[in-house]
């Protein structure tokens, strides 16, 4: 990133963020994220994929994980976390094309100028590094934390975009069976 492209992308980074929370704040106080997930329901699923999709931001999470928990009551819990799982995939390889240059740039940005770079980039070459990276990821992907953050720790190690796949649908399917198994056990 050039010196001069710093505070551009800074800024673009801000508008994009600020926008995407103003949209979640309306989506959210309008209900109709909630009502795009009660349809869902009703679609078995193809709701269940809608509601994958939801499941992987910070601000649909919640909602998400009700109409999933609702779904493996309807359906049986293997095709309600497989079919969420599918479209977990996709709201997460939709946030990793927006977040993972970006980040890796900014970050070597911001540590280049740092006196501990070299330390950390080696660091970052590991083998061990990028599959820890891998299961550390993994496990937020599967939990209801937001992706954001496991997306994030991908696109600083450079994950490649099958292996991504690969790694976003296993974790996702661990998470949806687990939220959909405590969900008919109550």
């Amino acid at each position: 990133m050039k010196p001069h492209n710093r505070d551009g992308f800074l800024m673009q980074d801000i508008s994009i963020i600020v926008i995407s929370v103003l949209i979640a704040f309306v989506l959210v106080e309008t209900d109709t994220i909630s009502r795009i997930l009660d349809t869902t329901v009703e679609l078995k699923l193809l709701g269940s994929f809608i509601a994958g999709i939801f499941f992987t931001s910070i601000f649909t999470t919640v909602p998400a994980i009700v109409t999933l928990g609702e779904l493996a009551k309807i359906n049986t819990v293997v095709p309600t976390a497989l079919f969420g799982a599918l479209g977990a995939v996709l709201g997460d390889l939709i946030i990793f094309k927006f977040i993972r240059d970006r980040l890796s740039e900014h970050l070597v940005e911001l540590l280049k100028h740092d006196s501990s770079w070299k330390r950390i980039k080696t660091l970052f070459r590991l083998r061990y590094f990028k599959w820890l990276t891998f299961f550390l990821g993994g496990i937020i992907l599967a939990s209801p934390f937001p992706d954001e953050l496991a997306i994030s720790l991908f696109g600083v190690s450079k994950i490649k975009v099958p292996l991504f796949i690969a790694v976003s649908f296993i974790f996702n399917f661990i998470g949806i069976f687990i939220i959909g198994t405590l969900a008919r056990s109550f």
